[in-house]
C-alpha cells in the first residue's frame, strides 16, 4: 500500500471541504458533484500536494468514501404507475398487432 501524503489534520480539513461541496470551491455546473479530477485539484490548491486521479481514488477509498452516481430520472416519472407495472405488468399499446 502506498504511503499517504496527507497528515491526519490535512485529511480532516479535506473531508470538511468536501462536505462543503464543489460550488464552495468554484466548481460551477448543473450537477454539483465531486469528481476525482476536482478532488485532485482541491488537494493541490489546499495543500500543494500532487496526486494522480487514481491516487485520489485510493485515498478516498482508504478513508471510507465510495463512488456515488447521481440518480437521473425524468420529471414526468410516475412512481405510482411504476409500482403497478411491477406487479401487473406493462399494459399493451393501443392498436398493437397480434403476433403471427
Amino acid at each position: 500500500m502506498a504511503v499517504e501524503r496527507l497528515s491526519p489534520a490535512q485529511w480532516q480539513r479535506l473531508e470538511a471541504e468536501l462536505k462543503r461541496g464543489p460550488l464552495a470551491h468554484g466548481f460551477d455546473d448543473e450537477h454539483q458533484g465531486w469528481t476525482l479530477r476536482r478532488v485532485k485539484l482541491l488537494i493541490g490548491r489546499l495543500f500543494h500536494i500532487g496526486y494522480t486521479v487514481q491516487g485520489v481514488w485510493l485515498l478516498l477509498k482508504r478513508h471510507g468514501w465510495s463512488c456515488q452516481v447521481p440518480v437521473r430520472r425524468a420529471l414526468e416519472r410516475d412512481e405510482a404507475a411504476i409500482e403497478v407495472w411491477k406487479t401487473v405488468g406493462v399494459p399493451p399499446l393501443a392498436g398493437e398487432r397480434g403476433r403471427g
